[in-house]
């Protein structure tokens, strides 16, 4: 029998452009650092600050939602539809932010980059220019949706 000739299809990536396992194996660890960030400072902006420096006092009107009222800070803090925190749907609330200490909080940068180091997180917000506070529209596909401040700086120029 002869062997079947392959064809490589345009969607194909060559391997060349395949993240390295030890990379990928560790994307979680990424996510879950990044994640923890943005989440914290978009959830508990006003009540737990991430950082103390460079926080704006206003929000940046291209994120501006016109005619759109932000949803209250208890719906925020309180909806969830997952079990890491707990089994009741009130128990997330109580338990997952006890004993997080937001200062001093030092962020190390590291793997496939330039310049590899730690840094304190206020140091970080002076390095890129400030936070700038936004607001955004969440939309899930389970029909719920809801309007966050979000406090926060690009992560690319």
């Amino acid at each position: 029998m002869k062997p079947r000739k392959t064809t490589k299809h345009s969607w194909q990536l060559p391997d060349s452009a395949v993240l390295p396992e030890e990379q990928y194996l560790r994307r979680r660890e990424f996510l879950r650092i990044v994640g923890l960030g943005f989440v914290g400072s978009a959830l508990f902006a006003d009540s737990l600050p991430a950082a103390t420096a460079g926080f704006p006092d206003s929000l940046n009107p291209s994120f501006k939602l016109d005619g759109v009222k932000l949803t209250s800070e208890d719906s925020v803090t309180s909806y969830n539809n997952f079990y890491e925190w707990g089994f009741g749907k009130e128990e997330p609330k109580e338990l997952s932010n006890k004993g997080w200490k937001t200062e001093p909080w030092t962020l190390e940068i590291g793997g496939l980059c330039r310049n590899p180091r730690k840094i304190e997180v206020n140091d970080l917000v002076k390095l890129v220019g400030g936070i700038e506070r936004r607001n955004y529209r969440h939309r899930c596909v389970e029909a719920w949706s809801m309007v966050i401040p979000w406090d926060g700086f690009l992560l690319q120029n």
